[in-house]
C-alpha cells in the first residue's frame, strides 16, 4: 500500500474504496461549487512568515476549547452519515479522536445513536444538534445527549432548508442506500465497503429510528426526515436551548458579524464560523474569509472557532493567526475513515498535528498559545481588518 504522508493521500484512497454515492456526498458543495472550492483556494492565498535563529526546541499543541484540555486545537466536526463512508464510522472516529485527546462531534444525522458513543468511549463527546419542526423530539435529543454525558452542544443554524447538491441529487443519496442497478454495480467493486456494512446493524439514522412513534420503516423515516427542516427556526430557539441545556453551548454557521454579535446576546459560549463546507449557500465567502470581521467584532467577548476548508497543520496555523482558538475538521478525517477506518482518522490527526508541530518551529513559535497574527507573512486584502 502507498505511504500516506498527506490528507490527499487518504482522499484518494478513500475514493477508491467508498461507494461513489456516499464519497460524493462527502467531497462536494452545493450549485457551482464556488463556495467549496473558495474554503480551500483562500487558504492558499495566506503567506506565512519563516523566522530563524529562535529556539524552538520546546514545543506544545496542547491547549483549550471551550474549556476543555485537547492535545491540539482541533475538533472532529459533525458529519451527517459518517456510517455510511464506513461501517459503524462515528464509533470508529470517536475512538480515535478520544485516544488522540481531541474532542469528536456527533451529528444528528448520524448512523450510529449517541448511546452507541456512550457506550464505546469514556471521555466526554459533544453532540450536534439540529433543531427539527418536532420541538419534544428536539428537547428529548437534548435530553439523550445530558445523559450520555455531552460535554458541548453544538447547534447547527445554518440549514433551514437544504442547498442544491446537485451530486446527491443526480446520486439519489438516501439512507438506507436505494438498490438501483448503479448504485448496486458501483457498490459491487467496494469489497472492504459491503463486507463491513454487513457485519454491523447499524444501517439507517440511530438517533431518529426507535425515537419517533409515527417512523417505523424506510418510507416513513425519508418522509419524517424530509419535513422536519424548520425555516422557522430563529434566535429564540438558542435561549429555549440555553433553558434545557447544561453544559457548553456552541452556535455552528456564522458567517456574519452581525449573527455573531447576536449569538454573545443569547448565552452562547463559543461560535463556529462556518459555511457548512460549502454545502448550503454556494456564492457565500469562505470560513478563512469572513474570520477576521467576526473576531474584531466579538473576539473579545466569546470564543471563537472555525470549520470548512482546513486539510492541513498549515491551514490550522492560519486560522489561529485571524483569531480563531479552535478549528474543526470534517473532510480530512472522514477520507481517514473511508480509506482505514479508525486507523484512517488516527493517521489524519496524526498527519495534521505533525504539520502544525513543524509549521509552527519554522515560523520561530513554540507554543501555539502564543500564534497570532504576526505568524502571518503578508495578509491578503481580503483578510487585512
Amino acid at each position: 500500500m502507498a505511504i500516506i504522508t498527506n490528507i490527499e493521500d487518504l482522499r484518494v484512497l478513500a475514493q477508491k474504496r467508498v461507494p461513489r454515492i456516499f464519497y460524493d456526498y462527502v467531497d462536494s458543495g452545493s450549485w457551482s461549487e464556488s463556495t467549496y472550492r473558495a474554503n480551500r483556494d483562500d487558504f492558499a492565498g495566506i503567506q506565512l512568515r519563516q523566522r530563524v535563529g529562535i529556539n524552538v526546541a520546546n514545543r506544545s499543541l496542547q491547549t483549550q476549547m471551550v474549556g476543555q484540555d485537547v492535545t491540539m486545537p482541533v475538533a472532529l466536526a459533525p458529519v451527517g452519515l459518517t456510517g455510511m463512508v464506513h461501517a459503524d464510522g462515528e464509533i470508529l472516529a470517536a475512538k480515535a479522536a478520544e485516544q488522540f485527546g481531541v474532542p469528536f462531534t456527533l451529528s444528528t444525522m448520524s448512523i450510529c445513536a449517541i448511546e452507541d458513543i456512550a457506550a464505546r468511549t469514556t471521555k466526554p463527546f459533544w453532540f450536534q444538534l439540529y433543531i427539527m419542526k418536532d420541538r419534544d423530539f428536539t428537547s428529548r435529543l437534548i435530553a439523550r445527549a445530558e445523559a450520555a454525558g455531552c460535554s458541548a452542544l453544538v447547534v447547527t443554524l445554518d440549514l433551514p432548508m437544504m442547498g442544491q447538491r446537485n451530486k446527491d441529487l443526480k446520486n439519489g443519496l438516501s439512507v438506507p442506500i436505494k438498490l438501483s442497478l448503479r448504485n448496486l454495480l458501483n457498490v459491487a467493486h467496494k469489497t472492504r465497503w459491503w463486507t463491513g456494512m454487513l457485519g454491523t446493524k447499524r444501517h439507517s439514522f440511530g438517533n431518529i429510528v426507535g425515537h419517533v412513534p409515527e417512523v417505523s420503516d424506510t418510507a416513513s423515516l425519508l418522509q419524517w426526515t424530509a419535513q422536519q427542516l424548520d425555516q422557522s427556526v430563529s434566535w429564540n430557539d438558542i435561549r429555549w436551548i440555553r433553558q434545557r441545556w447544561h453544559g457548553k453551548l456552541i452556535v455552528k454557521g456564522i458567517l456574519d458579524a452581525e449573527d455573531a454579535r447576536l449569538a454573545t446576546r443569547h448565552g452562547v459560549d463559543a461560535i463556529v464560523v462556518s459555511n457548512h463546507g460549502g454545502r448550503q449557500l454556494d456564492g457565500a465567502p469562505s470560513s478563512i474569509a469572513a474570520l477576521p470581521g467576526i473576531v474584531q467584532a466579538v473576539g473579545h467577548e466569546m470564543e471563537i472557532h472555525l470549520d470548512s476548508g482546513i486539510r492541513s497543520g498549515q491551514d490550522v496555523l492560519k486560522a489561529l493567526a485571524l483569531g480563531a482558538k479552535g478549528v474543526y475538521i470534517g473532510r480530512a478525517f472522514i477520507y481517514g475513515l473511508g480509506a482505514m477506518g479508525e486507523a484512517g482518522v488516527s493517521r489524519s490527526l496524526e498527519i495534521i498535528h505533525k504539520e502544525l508541530e513543524i509549521t509552527m518551529s519554522l515560523c520561530g513559535i513554540t507554543d501555539v498559545k502564543q500564534v497570532d497574527q504576526s505568524v502571518l507573512f503578508k495578509a491578503p486584502q481580503t483578510y487585512s481588518k
